[in-house]
């Protein structure tokens, strides 16, 4: 290893072609939940990743070869080349697959629909059939929680409402509730309704 990284110039190339790939991979496994990546297996990923950031930066790097920056403004830049920029492609990504007019046309990026339902964190009113034929009903909301892959489903509702006779909800929550954690195993089917 030591002998790779003889000179900067080698050093150089594994900090433009690897590190930035390698974070990207990083942030988008941290927001997108999924088995663990083998990254051995991920070198090529990583590099090519690198090569995008390299490519959609190339002005900037223009910029950092010149010479002209303050040593601050250097370091700064770097920051942003080697670091803020790779961490920040995969949220613009997922932010901009949720845009209805891409997100028709491209794949989820989640193994689960369940994933890709959960992962924007929008409040419902939920209710929940048992597979015993109960129904809970509450409410998914800021301190609320479901899983992701690879664990199994399971839901966390904040607050626990009453239910009436047909099967709605009534205007008054369960005394003292803490909320519900349910079991995946145990779920029929979720209901959601629009959280005002």
């Amino acid at each position: 290893m030591e002998k790779l990284f003889e000179t900067q110039g080698t050093l150089a190339l594994f900090l433009v072609f690897f590190i930035p790939g390698f974070i990207t991979l990083k942030v988008y496994d941290l927001l997108v939940p999924g088995e663990g990546r083998d990254f051995s297996k991920s070198l090529f990923d990583a590099v090519a990743y690198s090569s995008l950031n390299f490519v959609a930066l190339l002005w900037l790097i223009g910029i950092v070869r010149s010479g002209s920056l303050p040593p601050w403004l250097w370091y700064a830049t770097m920051f942003v080349l080697l670091i803020g920029m790779p961490a920040a492609w995969p949220v613009l990504f997922l932010r901009m697959r949720r845009q209805p007019w891409i997100a028709r046309r491209i794949a989820s990026p989640y193994a689960r629909v369940w994933d890709d339902f959960f992962a924007n964190r929008t409040p419902y009113w939920v209710i929940i059939h048992l597979k015993d034929q109960r129904r809970i009903g509450g409410l998914y909301r800021g301190k609320s929680f479901a899983s992701h892959s690879p664990a199994p489903p399971e839901i966390y509702l904040e607050e626990v409402w009453m239910l009436d006779e047909n099967g709605g909800f009534t205007d008054s929550r369960v005394d003292s509730t803490a909320g519900v954690l349910i079991m995946g195993t145990e779920i029929l089917a979720l209901e959601f309704f629009r959280y005002n």
